[in-house]
Formats: structure tokens, C-alpha cells, sequence
């Protein structure tokens, strides 16, 4: 077999043991640095989504794989890699769980601190894939009626004579006390997603909603939604995602009410369902032989865990680190500390 070289994003945990064991090098690199000359002679690239992987970057390489090591692709061209022959992947749904997390404590603490009452409100989910689906039984748990919109989703569904319940987008905006985002990053077509939070969105809000993003950043107008918390319409905002990240628009990071550096989704669990989804892609490619799962690690024990779960995970601790500096988001995001899904010691 011919010596194989593997460029990663060195911010992606757990998984550099087990590509040793496959690869004859592994070059682990900051994934917004990775240049045109780092992949010349490599076999297969990993990135997050700091690393735009296309045309500029690929063309006369060697590279015959790339694998993103998370749900979103939007920073892939893929038709370019396919027109060249180079194979890519994502790893939709690795870190669903994850966010439904983020999402119940955050409703947990809008109902804790800002006295939501979560039975007697409606949630409105706008994308329910992976993800949404999660946070629908999430909120369903808690007790609150749900509405779903995915009008993708539901022609989809249709098609295949299944039976689902889906409302208009207008339905959400009149009779949700909070909406949630849970949408991919499209630019073009029936259902772009970009700035689908407009301004006239915020205008035709009916119930002075919450706002909760974790989806892209650039799915809610930033402006518009700060100009709405000023005026009134939106009652409040939970933020993960932001536009122009991590340059961050300050006075919506200090006007909501928890504003985190796009770690919704960054569980030791769900890092290491993507580490183990980009494994299986690459041996499979490659055709070689697997090195065996990667296992997240266990909490220390610190404190006895009752079954809160925001004794597990509070989003107020990382909204106040951005907020008390905004400018250290990206090192907060690559330095984030070991998060559990669940309490297993």
C-alpha cells in the first residue's frame, strides 16, 4: 500500500490516535491556515468549518478525499470536488444531541430567569432534520406544544405518502412564544435560508417571541433582530451562531440574553460521533482496515449530579465568557472545555 498523508484541522478532539494507526503521517494544522501548499501531497484532508475547501485550494493537489468533521457543509464546494474526482463528506446529525441539549437548558433557563412558562407556551421549530426532530422531543418533554415548519421536508414527506404535521411559516410567527432555528445555510432556490429572519419577519411577529439561533449566523439578519429586542418585538435571544463570526456585531451580543461562540453543538459526544462518521467515510474510501471506535472521556467527579440538567450544562457560563471578552471567540470555541451529554464518570 502507498504511504498515505492526512492534513487535519488540529481543533478536532479524539481522533489523531486512531489516524496514526492508518495513515503514515498526519499533519494536524490550524484549519483557518490550512494553505494550497499544506495539501499538495496529501492523500485525504479533515476540516471544520473554518476551512473553505475548493478550486483555490485543492486544484493539483493529490487530495482525493475530504471529510468535514460537522453537520454543516456550506464552507465545501462540492461541486467543484466532484468535477475534480475528489470524494467528500459530511457528518449530518453528529452533534443533533448536542444541540437539543443547548436547547433544553436554555429553555430551562428562560423559564428559570426570565419566567417563561414552558407548559403554556408554544415552541416553533423552523428545520426539523437531524437536529430539530431532537429538540422537538426535547420541548415535547417539557411540556410545550410544538409547532414545525420544513416546507423541504414536508414536499419530501408528501412524496413519500408519509403522515406529518407541518405549518406554515406564518403560523409560527403568529402563534409561537419562542422560535427556534434549525436550518442548513442555502443562498439560492425555493427555500433559501439566508437572513430568512429579515426585518419583515420581525414585523410580522404576533406574540413578542424569544429568538433562538444555532443554526448559521447569517439565517437571522443580525441588525434586524437587534433592532427588534430594541423596539420591542422580540422579547429576548438566545445566540450561538452569529454573522460575520467571530467578528461579532456588540451591541446584540450584550443586548441578548445568552449569546455563546458557536459551541452549540460542541459536546464530547458529538465530537466524537463526527470523529468516528469521518473514520468510517475515510476506511471505507480507502479501503482500510477500521482502527476501532473513538470514545469521548469520562467527567471527573466533582459534584453530585441530581438529574438537572443544568447541573450538567449551563449556556450562562459560556455567554458570560463571551461577553466579558468578546474577542477571545475563537479561542473560546477552539479551547472549549469537556462538555458531557450525559453524567457518566
Amino acid at each position: 500500500m502507498q504511504p498515505m498523508k492526512i492534513v487535519i484541522d488540529d481543533k478536532i478532539p479524539y481522533i489523531q490516535e486512531k489516524l496514526r494507526l492508518l495513515a503514515d503521517e498526519v499533519c494536524p494544522m490550524s484549519g483557518a491556515a490550512i494553505h494550497a501548499t499544506d495539501v499538495r501531497d496529501a492523500d485525504a484532508l479533515i476540516v471544520r468549518t473554518r476551512t473553505r475547501c475548493d478550486e483555490a485550494l485543492l486544484k493539483g493537489s493529490k487530495v482525493r478525499f475530504v471529510a468535514t468533521a460537522t453537520i454543516g457543509f456550506d464552507h465545501i464546494d462540492g461541486g467543484w470536488l466532484e468535477r475534480a474526482g475528489i470524494a467528500w463528506t459530511s457528518c449530518p446529525g453528529c452533534n443533533a444531541a448536542s444541540v437539543a441539549q443547548y436547547l433544553e437548558c436554555s429553555l430551562l433557563l428562560l423559564q428559570r430567569e426570565k419566567g417563561l412558562s414552558l407548559q403554556q407556551s408554544t415552541l416553533g421549530i423552523i428545520g426539523c432534520g437531524h437536529v430539530g426532530s431532537k429538540v422537538k422531543a426535547v420541548a415535547e418533554r417539557l411540556g410545550m406544544r410544538v409547532l414545525v415548519c420544513d416546507p423541504p421536508l414536508e414536499k419530501a414527506n408528501s412524496q413519500q405518502s408519509k403522515t406529518n404535521s407541518y405549518v406554515p411559516l406564518d403560523t409560527i410567527e403568529r402563534q409561537a412564544d419562542v422560535i427556534t432555528f434549525h436550518v442548513p445555510l442555502t443562498r439560492e432556490g425555493k427555500y433559501a435560508t439566508w437572513h430568512l429572519a429579515d426585518e419583515p419577519f420581525f414585523h410580522r411577529l404576533a406574540r413578542i417571541p424569544y429568538i433562538i439561533n444555532t443554526s448559521r449566523g447569517e439565517v437571522v439578519d443580525n441588525l434586524a433582530l437587534w433592532s427588534a429586542l430594541q423596539d420591542g418585538r422580540v422579547r429576548d435571544a438566545v445566540i450561538d451562531v452569529w454573522e460575520g463570526e467571530p467578528r461579532l456585531y456588540l451591541p446584540l451580543l450584550n443586548r441578548v440574553f445568552i449569546g455563546t461562540p458557536h459551541i452549540a453543538g460542541y459536546s464530547a459526544d458529538g465530537k466524537a460521533n463526527a470523529d468516528n462518521m469521518v473514520i468510517d467515510a475515510l476506511c471505507h474510501h480507502f479501503g482500510l482496515p477500521h482502527p476501532g471506535k473513538v470514545t469521548p472521556p469520562k467527567l471527573p467527579v466533582t459534584f453530585p449530579y441530581t438529574g438537572d440538567p443544568l447541573e450538567l450544562y449551563n449556556p450562562l457560563t459560556d455567554s458570560l465568557a463571551l461577553k466579558s471578552n468578546p474577542s477571545d471567540f475563537e479561542s473560546l470555541r477552539n479551547h472549549y472545555p469537556l462538555r458531557r451529554e450525559h453524567f457518566d464518570v
